[in-house]
């Protein structure tokens, strides 16, 4: 991954760590940067979250992606809209934990 300077909207470790295992390493950067920028504390709603209710967001977009870039760009464009929608696609609209949990390539 590209380093960032501090302005930079942080991604957590477990969400770093999902793209790695996700997509090829041409598009982690990407894949991070687009998390980062447009799928997380700027997203509709979520004003003064804290970090982790951001996280699960983001996972649910991972995994929505399967590692397709394109899959999660869509992902972000429907999180922008209505998070929740997100959130119930993944399997995590019924429990605030579940995300953690999940891991790619883990059948769970």
């Amino acid at each position: 991954m590209q380093p960032r300077d501090a302005s930079s909207p942080r991604l957590a470790d477990g969400v770093l760590a999902r793209i790695d295992r996700l997509f090829a390493p041409g598009q982690r950067a990407d894949a991070a940067a687009l998390l980062a920028e447009r799928c997380g504390e700027t997203l509709p709603g979520t004003d003064d979250w804290p970090p982790h209710a951001i996280e699960r967001i983001q996972v649910a977009a991972l995994k929505l992606s399967g590692g397709d870039f394109a899959a999660l760009i869509e992902a972000v464009r429907i999180a922008n809209i209505d998070w929740r929608d997100v959130l119930v696609a993944a399997g995590f609209g019924h429990d605030t934990r579940a995300h953690e949990s999940w891991w790619p390539g883990e059948s769970r």
